[in-house]
């Protein structure tokens, strides 16, 4: 089978296509047919040896996965072949089959093809746990979207509309990119390349400041978000797409009780009380008509390098999907 895979960190070009023998499933394990792959943020930190956990070489990016069960493992009993499904996995994604394990599937409803499908699981679970579980988000209360026009940005500013926020505050680079966020659902626009950015979330929080902030752009970003929490304000960080790290002073927190809280989608796919139903769910909405999907664009596995280029430049709306 072909894959994709780095020997070294480094930049797009350390992406190679090679051949490989195809997987054998034992167990509880099954083998995918990949018909979708989902390219994120993480790939990328991956490839650069910058991920949150060390990323061992050589290595096959991918996570996000959607294709056909092909063969199953000896334990196996709940899946068969020829199942269409969606599943996250910890590495191996970029490649024409993959395997996973039989409990971590969700079968992909009739009416949802698999580019909708792989659109969905690590953004849609990451929007989902960052405002619900992680955030804590109560109904009424307002909400800072950063970066409302990428994948997980689409789907929280929808997200928060459906878990009955109130005000919801989107905010990206570019009026194209807002004109995105007020179609998924955002009641007010900001673009956060203009100076002062922050002034104009307080202002339409009548001054209060919002009670839960989606931050993934680190360094000056996170230092202004911080400055638009409300009394018990929680700001949740699940990425640094800058590079740059912040500095800020935790006892600043305490005059207002605010909280500055890490989120991390591999530990919720540890728990499978915490993983399934929440994909069930957003798999509902999807098929309901009430959860809207941005695809950004499908490409051949063999254009990982230019997809991983497309990513990192911060101008493309939506999910970039690679086709084996």
């Amino acid at each position: 089978m072909k894959v994709v895979q780095l020997m070294e960190y480094g930049g797009p070009e350390v992406l190679h296509l090679v051949e490989m023998e195809k997987p054998v499933p034992t167990g509880h394990e099954v083998l995918i047919e990949i018909k979708a792959i989902g390219v994120n943020y993480a790939d990328t930190a991956r490839r650069e040896g910058r991920y949150v956990v060390k990323t061992p070489l050589p290595f096959i990016p991918g996570a996000e996965i959607a294709g056909v069960v092909s063969e199953v493992g000896e334990k196996v009993t709940n899946i068969t072949p020829g199942t269409r499904v969606v599943t996250l996995i910890e590495s191996g994604g970029y490649a024409e089959y993959a395997l996973a394990d039989e409990r971590s599937l969700i079968p992909i409803p009739e009416q949802l093809d698999f580019h909708s499908a792989v659109a969905l699981p690590l953004q849609g679970l990451s929007a989902y746990h960052i405002l619900k579980t992680m955030g804590r988000l109560e109904k009424g209360e307002s909400v800072l979207v950063h970066a409302a026009a990428g994948g997980v940005g689409t789907i929280a500013v929808q997200l928060a509309k459906l878990l009955g926020a109130g005000n919801v505050i989107a905010t990206a680079s570019s009026n194209e990119k807002l004109a995105l966020a007020r179609e998924m659902g955002a009641d007010v626009l900001i673009n956060y390349s203009e100076p002062n950015w922050e002034e104009q979330v307080l202002e339409a929080t009548g001054g209060r400041g919002v009670n839960v902030a989606l931050e993934m752009v680190g360094g000056d970003v996170f230092n202004k978000t911080i400055k638009c929490l409300a009394t018990f304000g929680r700001l949740v960080i699940f990425g640094a797409a800058s590079g740059e790290q912040s500095r800020f002073y935790p006892s600043s927190l305490m005059a207002r009780n605010q909280s500055v809280i890490g989120f991390f989608l591999p530990q919720i796919m540890r728990k499978p009380e915490l993983l399934q139903p929440s994909l069930v769910e957003l798999l509902t909405y999807l098929g309901e008509g009430k959860l809207k999907l941005k695809i950004g664009g499908v490409f051949p596995l063999e254009d990982a390098a230019i997809v991983h280029t497309l990513l990192q430049s911060r101008k493309t709306q939506g999910k970039l999907i690679l086709e084996p």
